[in-house]
């Protein structure tokens, strides 16, 4: 899902007009700073943490020294991936994968939303892909050849992990997994397969012990509705209730599927599922903070389906919203915690979209999509 520093005199000003220039137009006289917008480059060689302020009326401006060093390695090409950057409850903390060099980056939030690395720890496993975070419990899907699991750690006060003895679960070198996510109540652990091009494809799911482990639920893992489960995000209203975006289906065929997922983690497609969007590979999906709307980001159609949810999880489409900008390859997203904005990481380009949202209606802010500072082929972020 941090503050702003300034620069004084002239030095101050013509780095305002640098960013200006190199980030799109800076925000609107008056326009406060509510937050900020983290992006993971994924540079080859060192990877790096892009920061943005966040403004009222949406628009984003880098903070000072913009990019910060991550310290690991990242693949500086496209990575297809879901949450591999990731934010502590508390706010203290950014956790993003080095799928490069097989590690995790911890950087604390300085007072002003600037980044100050504060550990790089082994993923244990090959070509770390997502993590998921909830308090000091940490899980990391490793998705490499020969080094493809979960394995589970814990963050301390002071920004180090430490492996979980006997957390790691083994997956097939084939599994390809996309994205793992720790339930709203911290009990339950779902992760992606995403699979090989035409399936199988699948989804783990787990109960969370209070020592951090994982138990499988009954019959995990689960054949997926679809080809290529990738995002996935659960209510933030209903906690049972998870969102998984098909990606793999062909043209014009993506969908997004609905689980209710019990106190074992066992997952039941609900009545309905999955959800057709008519566009072409929804890689990633997004949920207001209200529970009530949902976005698929389709990778393929460089769209953004918007879906209403109604209380039992079923999805009714509203239609699907083009991207502004030539070469754009839609990744990962994040809704603000307000939810008055969406925001869309762009691998092709490096380069973040920004919408304004009104329920199930978004619509691309002026100067958008606004450069990434040392963005190679980003694919994480964090709104907050």
């Amino acid at each position: 899902m941090h503050r702003f520093s300034r620069l004084l005199g002239l030095a101050g000003l013509l780095a305002t007009l640098v960013a200006g220039l190199i980030a799109g137009p800076v925000a609107a006289a008056g326009s406060a700073t509510v937050g900020h917008v983290y992006v993971n480059n994924n540079s080859a060689g060192r990877n790096t943490i892009a920061a943005f302020d966040r403004h009222a009326d949406g628009s984003l401006t880098p903070i000072s020294g913009s990019p910060f060093d991550a310290g690991g390695a990242g693949t500086g090409a496209p990575f297809g991936s879901a949450g591999g950057l990731q934010e502590t409850a508390d706010g203290r903390y950014l956790l993003a994968t080095d799928p490069a060099s097989n590690q995790v980056s911890v950087l604390r939030i300085k007072p002003n939303g600037g980044l100050r690395l504060a550990d790089v720890a082994s993923s244990n496993g090959t070509t770390p892909t997502s993590i998921a975070v909830h308090g000091s419990l940490v899980y990391v899907a490793n998705g490499g050849a020969g080094g493809s699991n979960y394995t589970g750690f814990r963050l301390n006060a002071g920004g180090r992990l430490r492996p979980i003895p006997g957390s790691t679960y083994a997956l097939p070198d084939n599994a390809l997994p996309g994205h793992i996510l720790i339930s709203p109540d911290g009990r339950r652990l779902v992760g992606t397969r995403v699979g090989p091009n035409a399936g199988p494809s699948y989804l783990d799911a787990f109960a969370i012990s209070r020592n951090g482990r994982l138990t499988p639920a009954p019959g995990s893992p689960f054949a997926a509705q679809r080809i290529g489960p990738f995002g996935s995000t659960f209510s933030p209203v209903h906690g049972d209730q998870l969102f998984v975006s098909n990606a793999h289906d062909g043209a014009g065929a993506g969908s997004v599927s609905v689980y209710d997922v019990a106190a074992d983690g066992t997952l039941t497609a609900i009545a309905g599922s999955p959800f057709a969007d008519f566009q072409t590979a929804p890689c990633w999906v997004a949920i207001s903070p209200d529970g009530g709307a949902l976005f698929a980001i389709n990778t393929g159609s460089g769209s953004i389906s918007r879906y209403s949810v109604a209380a039992d999880g079923a999805l009714t489409l509203a239609g699907s919203t083009a991207l502004n900008g030539t070469g754009l390859r839609p990744f990962d997203a994040a809704v603000s915690p307000d939810g008055d904005h969406l925001y869309v990481v762009d691998a092709g380009v490096a380069k973040v979209s920004a919408f304004s949202v009104d329920g199930t209606t978004i619509t691309e802010e002026a100067g958008s999509p606004v450069a990434i500072p040392g963005g190679a082929a980003p694919f994480g972020m964090v709104v907050d």
